[in-house]
């Protein structure tokens, strides 16, 4: 059977705008970025000779709306790109740039006109921060909307019933090769002793997809005089938030405390195991997740890959995970501890690729109303104001 056509479908209040997407997902392939494409349909009468824009915001929400310090909000538009499309600058034809959108026009008839954007380079992908169980309100987030609405002018006034909006996600997917497995290793000297500590530690691969078990080889040669009395193994996500400056955020998202000792003179070689897994983190603030739509789960947020010679102009939050590996050494003055940090990826890997040749030709309009969003990280937008909720079937074709 062939894979259904689903296109999301949203009005505003008033119903003189609704917006028609192909798809809410938008792949960044580091060295390119899916644009975003959709129709939208208009009511003329509705209207009554406002015009209709539509805007592709990025938005960096690094607290709630409410809490407004000395007049600034918590938020910030890493991005804002507005389009004129009724009246028509240009000839309907011309602005049609994917074959979904030349069927919905063909579907919706003459008061449907296309819309267009294109991602820049320095823009983060979807990503939020995990509030804690008693928070509430919007948490710290990086979100990508299309907001269609019709007004006298673009800076004029918008009215709320006149405003329609759909939560977006910018994601990015494993790379189709593996690097290198990553590798680290130290030799420690002590005081009062001859000979030093070898340590190496090696994982199996660089890049492991979610819910993937993490192997980590640990081979330690104690040609010194010190033991070892306990080895404790670590994932670390690091959340690295870019925006007036770069701030750190580093959360161990899974942890083992092996009890192993390796004694004065002795080897030891052993495979580890790790599984960072959110399910094991739902109650821990500040954790980076994947940005999520609907009434869908989601998961640990994963690693952000930058193409090179744009790192430096990225805003937003950028997430980054390391293997971290404590020997720690007993002494007569107290213990101490050697450490090794070794990073790899942790993705989802690409789905398989859907050809418009297989896709159904009827199209499946899905509605998006508020109770598909109560509750949800990246659902705030979506259901803060009213004319948000989708008009019904009284605006474009009845679904069959």
């Amino acid at each position: 059977m062939s894979p259904k056509n689903i296109i999301f479908k949203k009005t505003c209040k008033d119903k003189s705008v609704g917006v028609f997407m192909g798809k809410r997902d938008f792949v960044d392939r580091v060295d390119s970025v899916d644009p975003v494409d959709g129709v939208v349909l208009v009511d003329p009468e509705a209207l009554a000779g406002r015009k209709v824009f539509v805007t592709l915001c990025c938005t960096f929400r690094y607290g709630r709306d409410d809490m407004d310090v000395m007049g600034m909000a918590f938020r910030r538009e890493l991005y804002l790109s507005t389009r004129q499309v009724y009246p028509p600058l240009q000839d309907r034809e011309k602005g049609v740039h994917t074959k979904v959108q030349a069927k919905l026009l063909r579907k919706l008839g003459n008061n449907a006109y296309p819309f267009f954007f294109e991602f820049p380079d320095n823009l983060p992908c979807s990503v939020a921060l995990q509030p804690a169980p008693n928070d509430v309100g919007k948490q710290c987030a990086v979100e990508f909307e299309i907001k269609a609405f019709s007004a006298e002018s673009q800076d004029a006034k918008v009215r709320k019933r006149s405003t329609v909006k759909l939560m977006l996600r910018k994601v990015q997917y494993a790379p189709d090769s593996q690097g290198v497995p990553p590798s680290v290793e130290t030799t420690k000297d002590f005081v009062m002793s001859d000979k030093p500590l070898h340590v190496k530690v090696t994982l199996d691969k660089e890049l492991y997809y979610h819910g993937e078990t993490i192997n980590v080889h640990v081979n330690i040669t104690n040609n010194s005089n010190k033991n070892i009395k306990n080895i404790v193994l670590s994932v670390d996500q690091v959340a690295t938030v870019v925006l007036y400056s770069n701030d750190s955020y580093v959360k161990c998202v899974d942890f083992e405390d092996s009890g192993d000792s390796v004694s004065a003179g002795a080897t030891l070689q052993k495979v580890y195991k790790l599984l960072p897994l959110l399910a094991n983190n739902r109650e821990r603030r500040g954790i980076a997740l994947d940005g999520k739509l609907k009434h869908e789960d989601t998961n640990l947020a994963s690693s952000s890959i930058v193409r090179e010679g744009v790192l430096k102009e990225v805003l937003g939050i950028m997430v980054s995970y390391k293997v971290m590996v404590k020997l720690i050494i007993g002494g007569m003055m107290g213990s101490s501890e050697v450490g090794l940090e070794v990073p790899f990826k942790l993705m989802h890997p690409k789905p398989e690729a859907v050809k418009e040749s297989e896709m159904e030709d009827e199209l499946v309009f899905q509605e998006f109303k508020r109770s598909y969003l109560k509750g949800i990280i990246g659902a705030g937008d979506d259901d803060d104001e009213e004319g948000n909720v989708s008009g019904g079937d009284d605006m474009g074709p009845k679904e069959k």
